[in-house]
């Protein structure tokens, strides 16, 4: 009986030794992780390297097994960001991923950028300063003829360009809970 239980703790022993060994994996380049946001973060006012919180948004897995699983604690960072400029500078916001906690290990991820760049001004403004150079150009000619016609599109355009740099900005937010797919760019050894 006591020969038994000897063998039984040896075999215990050496299943526990070899535990940590079955759950190290690699995951390899061009495994996508969805991370969701723990904090909001902007283009506004964010800044490149400013650390964002994050967790594993879904199981990540390799053959068929949990090597990330749910819930593990991350750490994003701003990759890039520029704010919504008034006239010309559209607003860009992207992050990646530093790190990922698994088993109380931390893990350094290299990902490819996961965020986006708002559209151009470009045509919205030219809609604008032409509109205005029309209807001032219109307005000018009914009231003043010829010469009030080039009075009212310089006007107009005035006023269609300030229009356009009034309401030009449009600023990128992520807000918590926010969900972001990245990929990775290198394997990664889970340990």
């Amino acid at each position: 009986m006591r020969k038994t239980g000897i063998a039984l703790l040896v075999a215990a022993m050496c299943c526990l030794a070899a535990a940590p060994a079955l759950h190290a994996a690699t995951v390899p380049a061009g495994t996508a992780i969805v991370m969701t946001l723990d904090d909001s973060v902007s283009s506004k006012d964010a800044t490149t390297g400013q650390r964002v919180a994050c967790s594993v948004a879904e199981d990540v897995q390799v053959s068929g097994k949990t090597v990330i699983p749910r819930g593990s604690k991350g750490s994003c960072s701003v990759a890039s960001v520029q704010a919504s400029g008034h006239l010309k500078t559209p607003a860009k916001l992207w992050l990646k991923i530093d790190s990922i906690t698994v088993n109380g290990k931390t893990n350094t991820v290299t990902t490819r950028w996961s965020g986006q760049t708002g559209p151009s001004h470009d045509k919205r403004n030219v809609v604008a300063i032409g509109g205005g150079t029309a209807a001032g150009a219109l307005i000018g000619a009914i009231a003043g003829g010829g010469k009030g016609a080039a009075i009212g599109a310089a006007v107009g355009a005035g006023a269609g360009t300030a229009g356009a740099a009034m309401t030009g900005k449009k600023d990128i937010t992520y807000p918590a809970e926010t969900k972001l797919r990245f990929t990775t760019k290198t394997d990664l050894a889970v340990k």
